[in-house]
């Protein structure tokens, strides 16, 4: 039972992850997806390039491979370009899709199997809850950028600042 609740749990907060970074890029105008604040920082193209190329990584072959492949230019994904919305969501989606591919594979047994990265074992749970606290970490990073840029105009994908007791009453707390 624990499994099947940890299961279904995680697909949630993945997706609740990927819908949330997905709200914030739409935000964003086309010509600003690629802006960084000062040099040492990544853009939103840039932070959907290694999420994507860290997903393709970790989730291609999943339990027959070192999660850390050969293939992978990490280095790459750290350059910032210019690139069109389309593109970056087709990037964004890549990605995704190769994670639920396996989320939804997923079975009690196979959450104590052991897997690799980069040459750890780990077992699936474990690879699991390494990449949700990762993902996590770049999505906040999307959403932060995306709030500089829009400013003023930035719509708020939770409570807004100022709304809780509005919100409260609004569930009857």
């Amino acid at each position: 039972m624990f499994e099947e609740n940890y299961i279904a749990s995680v697909k949630t907060q993945f997706l609740q992850y990927k819908t949330l970074g997905e709200k914030a890029i739409a935000q964003i105008p086309e010509e600003k997806i690629y802006w960084i604040y000062n040099k040492e920082s990544n853009s939103i193209v840039t932070i959907v390039k290694h999420m994507s190329g860290n997903m393709l990584s970790r989730f291609t072959d999943f339990y027959a491979s070192d999660g850390e492949k050969k293939w992978r230019n990490r280095d790459m994904e750290f350059e910032n370009e210019l690139m069109k919305r389309d593109t970056l969501m087709e990037k964004w989606n890549e990605g995704w899709n190769c994670l639920f591919n396996i989320l939804n594979t997923l079975s009690a047994e196979s959450l104590s199997k052991k897997i690799l990265i980069r040459n750890e074992p780990h077992t699936v749970m474990e690879a699991i809850n390494r990449q949700l606290t990762h993902y996590a970490y770049h999505v906040g990073q999307i959403i932060f950028i995306s709030k500089m840029v829009c400013d003023s105009d930035w719509k708020s994908l939770s409570i807004p600042k100022g709304k809780s007791a509005e919100m409260n009453a609004k569930i009857g707390l």
